[in-house]
This record gives structure tokens, sequence and C-alpha cells, in this order.
């Protein structure tokens, strides 16, 4: 392949690319973009086979063989995963970026550079310490979350005493063990600081505590990016810097946004400083009043104006399908429904968003939590699919609570509010919830749709 050919494609597919990223923010779009994507994809792979840095004489035979292995397992999980499932598997997906960063690193540090002039070197092996840094941080960053999101690890914060000067006393060996690979103190002090990358990447993410992890998965999604644009440059491919860069650029963008949304410090997501609280949390009054079926049906039937407020419970019962049905009974008999988005709810950026698309809900009557806020004081009932921390009102009532200061959606000033919950623990995060509690609120207690199919069943 020529340079000008190979140029080329790298050209389209950065172009692809960029078109992928921005009909992701748009649902009626989403569906052309993940296909932009795809294709620039391929065309990519395509111009790297067959351009001028891989010599298929020597390699042909595994370079298919990767290929094919890495295809079929692609298909294999994609095929098999859930929508459940989709915040782990991004969270996988992350760790074997970060992970191929550090391996190409530490390989092109192996490798002679005989070729290379003095400032040339430098400037090359600060390629492969930043790559390799990040890399190695990213790789068990998300295997932590990936365990955090199974729930394999509790959701709740590890708080190490002194845990920040114990990060920073991590970072300050890096950067000498840096210093010294830079000074040609040997290939030793890149594997000693990528072990210590390692330790920085799991302890940074242990220290957020579950409710906070839609905003780290797309810190990590960052991450990953800057490590494969590093990568990109030790291995001088233009479209590898691209892509990493737009990632990258991308996954903080959105990190920024998130934070913001949850009134949280940018910084804290880099430094793993949230899970802190400044005393105990206040105590709940009340108790947790169960609703049979058929008196949540009669409240919706004499309802005029409804919110559902769709959180990870719908997503673990794949409810999504009677939730749209139930929409689409109420909707027929002239009521307003709608539904209310916090922007992390679900474990994922978007959760709720694809998996109400998914189902076929209209989307002008998706509406995010600055839209539909003000409206509660006027909704007849609100129905809560699953949700716990996104509704949760601790969040300005107890300034000790973990959540303190997030925006939350204000459903406790509806007139009735159903929380459709698997049992009365207090949810992935560990955070306990006054709302549950609250004089106008009832707990319809079981699996979300086999208790939707029941309300279905007395909606006319």
């Amino acid at each position: 392949m020529t340079l000008g050919i190979l140029t080329a494609s790298y050209i389209t597919s950065s172009v692809l690319f960029i078109l992928a990223l921005g009909g992701l923010s748009n649902q009626e779009k989403a569906k052309r973009a993940v296909w932009y994507g795809i294709f620039g994809m391929a065309i990519a792979v395509a111009a790297t086979i067959f351009g001028n840095q891989v010599f298929l004489t020597d390699w042909l035979d595994w370079l298919i063989g990767a290929i094919v292995i890495g295809s079929a397992i692609g298909v294999i999980v994609a095929k098999k995963v859930q929508m459940t499932g989709m915040p782990q598997l991004v969270a996988a997906l992350h760790s074997f970026v970060g992970l191929a960063a550090v391996f190409i690193g530490i390989n092109s540090a192996l490798l002679p550079h005989s070729g290379f002039s003095s400032s040339e070197l430098t400037i090359h092996n600060i390629e492969v310490f930043l790559g390799v840094f990040i890399g190695a941080i990213t790789f068990t960053g998300s295997i932590i979350a990936f365990g955090k999101l199974s729930e394999l690890i509790t959701g709740q914060a590890l708080i190490l005493p002194a845990r920040h000067a114990l990060n920073i006393i991590m970072l300050l060996a890096c950067l000498t063990l840096g210093y010294m690979f830079l000074d040609h103190a040997g290939s030793w002090t890149l594997i000693v600081m990528t072990i210590i990358a390692f330790i920085i990447g799991a302890h940074l993410v242990l220290a957020i505590g579950g409710a906070d992890m839609p905003v780290v998965v797309s810190m990590l999604n960052s991450y990953s990016g800057w490590a494969a644009a590093a990568t990109g440059f030790m291995l001088g491919n233009d479209l590898l810097i691209v892509t990493g860069a737009l990632v990258g650029s991308s996954g903080a963008i959105l990190s920024y946004i998130m934070c913001k949304a949850m009134n949280r410090n940018f910084l804290s997501v880099i430094l793993g400083g949230w899970g802190d609280t400044t005393g105990p949390t206040m105590d709940i009054d009340g108790e947790m009043i169960p609703i049979d079926i058929e008196s949540v049906a009669s409240a919706l039937n004499d309802a005029n104006r409804i919110v559902i407020v769709p959180g990870y419970g719908m997503a673990v019962a794949q409810a999504q399908s009677a939730v749209s049905e139930l929409t689409s009974r109420l909707r027929a008999q002239k009521k307003e429904v709608r539904f209310g988005i916090h922007p992390v709810a679900g474990r994922l950026p978007g959760h709720m968003n694809v998996l109400l698309a998914e189902a076929k809900v209209p989307y002008d009557i998706v509406l995010e939590m600055d839209e539909i806020n003000s409206d509660f004081p006027d909704i007849d009932v609100v129905m809560i699919l699953g949700a716990n921390d996104i509704v949760n009102p601790a969040a300005q009532e107890d300034p000790n609570s973990p959540i303190a200061g997030m925006p939350v959606l204000e459903v406790w000033k509806a007139k009735q509010v159903f929380i459709s919950k698997r049992g009365q623990g207090r949810g992935y995060s560990g955070i306990e919830n006054p709302l549950f509690f609250k004089e106008n609120s009832r707990m319809v207690y079981g699996d979300a749709k086999k208790s939707l199919d029941s309300i279905l069943k007395n909606i006319s």
C-alpha cells in the first residue's frame, strides 16, 4: 500500500470516528453512529495490516490468527452479554487497552534504537513512560471497576489511613523511576514503575464508592484513550494518535459533565478522593410501607400526570418492554406519562436512555433531570423502578451523606411515590434512602418485570 492510500485511509477512518462520536449524542442517530464507528475501524485495521509498518511475509500467519481469535471472542461476547452487563463489559474492554499499552511500551523499551539520535531517543522514552504509566493505571483501575460493577467486590469505598499521602508517595516514586529510565538506568526502572502504577490504579478506584461508578467508567474510558494515543506515538501511527486523543478528550469531557451533574469535583475522580464523610449520617424515622399491586394499578388509573424513573433494577429485571407497554396503555387513556432520567442512572452513562430506546419508548417523553425536576409538585404518581441514589433526598438533607450535594430527582415532592424494589436492602452503593420512609411513599417489593406484568393486568 502506498503512503498516499494509507494516509487517505487514516483520514477516512478519523472522519468516521468523529461522525460516530457526534451521532451518539442523539438517540435517533445513535445506531447510524455505531455503524460509522464499525466501518471506520474496519478501514483502520485493513490499512494498518497492509501498510508499510507490518511485514506480512514474516508475520502474516500470526496476524491473521490473532484477528480471527479476537473477532471470534468479540462476536461471542457481543451475543451473550445483556444490557445489565454492559458496564462491566466496558470496564473489561478498558483494561485490555491499558494492558496493551503496557506490553507495547515495555516491548518498545527493550528493542534496540540505534537509528535514533539522542534527542529522538529521549522523546521516545518519554512516550514509552507515559504510555506504560497511564496504561498500567487504566488496567488495574478497570479491573477493580469490573469487580465493583459485577458485585464481586463491595461497592463501598475502601478508605485507607493516609491514602492521599500514599498516592503521593507512589506517584513521586514513579516520577523518580521515570527520570532514572530517561537517564538510561535500565529497563528495570520501567518494570518497577509499572508495578507501582498497577497499585495506584487499583487503589484509586477502590477508594471510590459505588454511587460514583458511572463517572469512574467514563474517566477510565478517557485514560484508555490517552494510553492509546501514547501508544500511537510509540509506534508512529497517526491514526492511533488521533483515535486515542478523540477517546481521551471525549471521555474527559463526559466525566466533567457528569461530575458537574453530581456536584463533584472533577479532580476527585482522578485522585480517588470520593467516599469521605464529615460525620455520622442522620437518623431516619418511619418505616417502609408495602403496597399491593391492585392499589398501585388503581392509583395509576386515577392519575392524570405520571412520571416513571428507571434505574438499574429495571435493567436487571429486563423490564423495559413492560415499561413501554404500560406507557402505551396509560397514554391511550389520555394520561400524561413522562420519564425522568438522571445523568448517572444505572451504572453506565446513558444506560437508561439506551434501554428505553430499545423498548421503543418515544424520545420526546424521556426527559433529563433538569427538565423535569420543577414539575414534581404537580405530579400525581411517580413510579420508581429500581433506583436508589438518584432519588435520594439525603443528598439535600444530610451534609454527612456520601452523596451530599449531588443533584437528584426530587420525586418526594409528588403526591404519591411507588418504589419497585427487590428487597429492603440499601442497594448497590450501600447508602440508606430516606425516601423509602416518607409518608407519601409505598414499596412494591419483588422483581420489577413481574410487578409491572401484574400491574398491566389491572390497566385497561
